[in-house]
């Protein structure tokens, strides 16, 4: 696959952490909107500009893509952000905990994305898709990177080792515990060359802001009469991850009703379809079972995939839903059912046993991490995953580095 080195818009060393923001889909509103207020710096004035505008704002008229242009600009004029002269590679670390992961952060081909050089397991909306896109093309930059992972490659772990051997561009820890280290890569060709011997990648997370840099490129090389092939809009940000280093955590279901069944009535249909095991662990210990939480008691389910199973319906997700949640929950399109929600991260399954304990949900479901290797295999097999099948920890932070598309 192509990587290319790019001339980074990024911050002053001094002032990374004060800049360096979650991506705009992590958290809400309201929490990132606080956290802007107290930090002018925030890079979610750009990445987020939903903050500095009230509710009812304009986005038909894509007013907030407008504001993230000026916040840009105005970041720009004020030092806080600044462009690089030359391109380059970097190697990007993530430390949370015992758990290190460390990527070379670059740019990929838009013709890659869509040769499926790069693969992708999941669906994108349209409307946030279509808004993203307009985010790039207003903004003129791409404001975050997307998270992608290639198999082992040892000639790659080579060159990172040796670039780690330097001075840290950026070495900071975040408020949320993340430690966040950052290389320039004094040489990038040989870099180039060694991600040339890699076939394909695949989105790990940010599936969205993939499609959207990749069709933000399409329709500046379509405005474009004298394009090239040359200019940055044929390329976008990336962290490439080898796959032995992710962590991928579970991402959990909780139903807000049991679809007109009493608590007993919907235990029956359970152990009717369901082998079921008594006072379950709340997380479970392997593949092929899920943890269910209802009327303040645990419940261990397993799923043992059948015999011939594909990539996909193998999935302890893909099962729970196949067995249970559409036929008995009535949760027959997971992607846009309000009464079916997803918890993801290291405290889901405390946040959804608080869920149901309160009566702000009537049953959760506690599921095994979906693997990397899955997510690979569902890849190359050219198939989808269930909605909300993985959930990445730690998130890349949005702000360190800026690819304009100029």
């Amino acid at each position: 696959m192509r990587i290319r080195p790019f001339a980074a818009v990024r911050p002053p060393p001094e002032l990374a952490a004060r800049v360096a923001s979650l991506p705009y889909d992590v958290g809400d509103l309201e929490t990132a909107r606080a956290e802007a207020r107290a930090n002018p710096m925030s890079f979610l004035h750009v990445e987020r500009p939903e903050v500095d505008l009230p509710d009812t704002f304009d986005a038909a008229a894509g007013l907030h893509h407008q504001t993230a242009a000026r916040n840009l600009q105005h970041f720009l004029q004020q030092g806080i952000l600044h462009q690089d002269d030359a391109p380059a590679l970097y190697v990007y670390q993530q430390v949370l905990g015992a758990h290190h992961q460390t990527g070379v952060l670059a740019t990929c081909h838009v013709d890659d994305y869509f040769a499926d050089v790069i693969k992708k397991h999941e669906k994108t909306k349209k409307p946030t898709e279509d808004d993203r896109t307009r985010h790039v093309l207003t903004v003129g930059a791409q404001t975050g990177p997307i998270f992608l992972l290639h198999r082992d490659q040892p000639t790659v772990d080579r060159l990172v080792e040796e670039t780690q051997r330097g001075t840290p561009l950026y070495d900071f820890t975040a408020g949320d515990g993340i430690r966040h280290v950052v290389w320039r890569v004094a040489d990038s060709q040989p870099l180039v060359e060694a991600f040339a011997a890699i076939p394909v990648a695949y989105v790990a997370d940010g599936h969205h802001r993939a499609a959207a840099a990749s069709r933000a490129g399409v329709e500046r090389r379509q405005a474009n009469p004298h394009h090239t092939g040359r200019e940055e809009y044929n390329w976008f940000l990336a962290v490439l991850f080898p796959a032995r280093q992710l962590q991928v955590l579970a991402y959990n279901r909780i139903l807000r009703d049991l679809n007109g069944l009493t608590p007993a009535a919907f235990l029956d249909e359970v152990r009717r379809r369901f082998p079921v095991m008594e006072d379950a662990p709340p997380r479970p210990v392997a593949p092929g079972s899920v943890s269910m939480y209802v009327q303040g008691r645990w419940y261990g389910l397993r799923t043992e995939a059948p015999a011939g199973a594909d990539p996909v319906s193998a999935l302890d997700v893909s099962i729970l839903q196949d067995r249970l949640l559409a036929p008995v929950l009535g949760i027959a399109d997971p992607r846009n059912n309000s009464r079916v929600e997803y918890l993801g991260g290291f405290r889901s399954v405390e946040d959804l046993q608080q869920r149901v304990d309160q009566g702000l949900a009537a049953v959760g479901f506690s599921v095994h991490p979906t693997t990397v290797e899955q997510l690979m295999d569902i890849s190359d097999a050219g198939q989808i995953m269930p909605p909300k099948s993985t959930w990445f920890e730690p998130k890349l932070r949005s702000g360190l580095f800026v690819h304009r598309l100029d």
